[in-house]
């Protein structure tokens, strides 16, 4: 025999259950028909299956203490989908906690209102799809396909054509393949996979990806494949400056460059959400800075602005990566050649020195260091910053959190306030860095902020919201 409360908790389970799964078509047709993503405080519900739609939800409680229903939200979807909407991300959360303040409003008449500016009709953003090449296909190169095969959608937007790398065996191809199907840190490819060899090419959820082999940039003529007015995404990291990545778009096909690590010279450094306006030019060549760049940028611009910043040191516990050694053997570099699964390794980084590129007012304010420890994946940035006011633990707080759910940087500045939060919990997160909220200090005008970040797919999902806005693609956060 149940009890009573056990019943109830199962049968409500069931019944929200039942909601997500009524909830997931109507999200596929806004994405696919009207180019529409459906997200709760951000956090998409494209392509997610019943259990993950609930656990987005779900984690509402960690940024405004409360709980989020599907039941809240799904009216507002059942809402949006009877509008003819332009391309756009509206937040469904945001919706429902509006909606919850009106009183004895029809749901259809409020959504109708709210995103009045939006029901303007189906478009595409793009005359036609941009075509993107990957330039290597390490860590960086198949995380950005996977979400550029995620996020292709109705195909009208990017278009990831191919990659182009060394080949390495006489099974280069099926390797290629596996490496894309399967990953140690992120899991399995969210679809299907397979091989055409007569077109050297993988063949992942119907997005064909060419594996072209080539040992420089001028050894290929992309036109020769049909690509045309390329965008190529550097992830190699071989060339940093402007001679040797021009190399890149003297090739037939290839029109601009991205290099996925900091530019030397005259390279505009871009983080998104940050220094937009150097991607409002012609600039062929540009960078995404560093994964640990874009990870306390944001921040620091947001601090900045509220409590102004005097002085701070930055460190940086980085996962080890793919330069460092497995066991002891010779770098080039101190410290480097000792076993990276090991060892807590002190080495320098150039993120303090690579804010000044972005924030010229904190230019010389800001020293810096990096320890390299035994993780492989998710890093975090330590401010330590002396601020020009005082302030206290909750209204930094207060203010972070209401930055990352309203403002420019919401895509950039995620917010926890679990008390149990650890590094693994931050892989697969899309935001530039996250403020744990439970480890700020502050003493009068001194504080220390403690940013998580996902090195690979965070980053990556930096790199991708560069391309997307020099191919003219924008897509607006609603509801305003």
């Amino acid at each position: 025999m149940v009890d009573t409360k056990t019943g109830e908790y199962f049968n409500e389970w069931k019944e929200r259950e039942a909601v997500a799964e009524a909830m997931a078509p109507l999200i596929g047709n806004l994405y696919r028909d009207q180019e529409v993503i459906c997200t709760v405080f951000d956090r998409t519900l494209v392509n997610q299956s019943t259990i993950e739609i609930l656990r987005a939800h779900r984690f509402a409680r960690q940024i405004i203490s409360r709980e989020i229903w599907v039941k809240d939200t799904y009216p507002i979807l059942q809402a949006m989908s009877k509008l003819d909407l332009a391309p756009a991300r509206v937040d469904l959360a945001k919706l429902a906690l509006r909606y919850q303040e009106q009183k004895n409003e029809d749901v259809d008449t409020f959504v109708a209102e709210q995103l009045k500016g939006l029901n303007t009709g189906k478009s595409h953003q793009l005359s036609e799809p941009r075509d993107v090449v990957l330039y290597g296909f390490g860590r960086i190169g198949r995380l950005l396909a996977r979400i550029l095969i995620e996020q292709a959608g109705g195909g009208n937007n990017l278009r990831l054509r191919a990659a182009v790398v060394r080949k390495g065996s006489e099974d280069d191809l099926t390797k290629r393949a596996s490496l894309l199907r399967r990953d140690s840190v992120h899991g399995h490819f969210k679809g299907t996979i397979r091989i055409d060899k007569e077109e050297n090419a993988i063949i992942a959820n119907g997005n064909m990806i060419r594996i072209i082999y080539a040992d420089a940039p001028e050894d290929v003529d992309y036109a020769k494949y049909g690509i045309e007015n390329a965008i190529v995404i550097d992830n190699t990291g071989k060339w940093r400056d402007r001679e040797g990545l021009g190399r890149h778009i003297k090739t037939k096909g290839a029109s601009q460059v991205l290099l996925t690590a900091p530019g030397k010279g005259d390279i505009p450094n871009v983080v998104y959400g940050v220094n937009n306006e150097l991607l409002e030019t012609d600039e062929a060549i540009l960078s995404a800075a560093s994964c640990t760049t874009n990870a306390i940028v944001p921040v620091l611009k947001a601090v900045n602005d509220r409590f102004g910043i005097e002085s701070g040191h930055i460190e940086t516990c980085h996962s080890y990566t793919n330069d460092q050694n497995l066991i002891d053997n010779y770098h080039k570099k101190e410290r480097r050649g000792r076993s990276a699964p090991l060892n807590m390794v002190i080495t320098e980084t150039g993120a303090a020195k690579a804010v000044a590129k972005t924030l010229p007012e904190l230019a010389g304010k800001l020293t810096g260091n990096a320890i390299r420890v035994p993780t492989p994946n998710v890093s975090l940035a330590i401010l330590n910053l002396t601020l020009r006011k005082e302030t206290t633990v909750e209204e930094l707080n207060n203010y972070l959190r209401d930055i990352s759910l309203n403002s420019p940087l919401q895509d950039q500045i995620d917010y926890t306030n679990s008390p149990e939060a650890v590094s693994t919990d931050m892989v697969g997160s899309t935001y530039a860095g996250i403020v744990d909220s439970l480890a700020t200090i502050v003493q009068g005008n001194r504080c220390v902020l403690y940013i998580w970040y996902d090195n690979e797919y965070g980053y990556s999902c930096q790199v991708i919201r560069i391309v997307e806005k020099v191919s003219g693609i924008n897509l607006e956060h609603w509801p305003k």
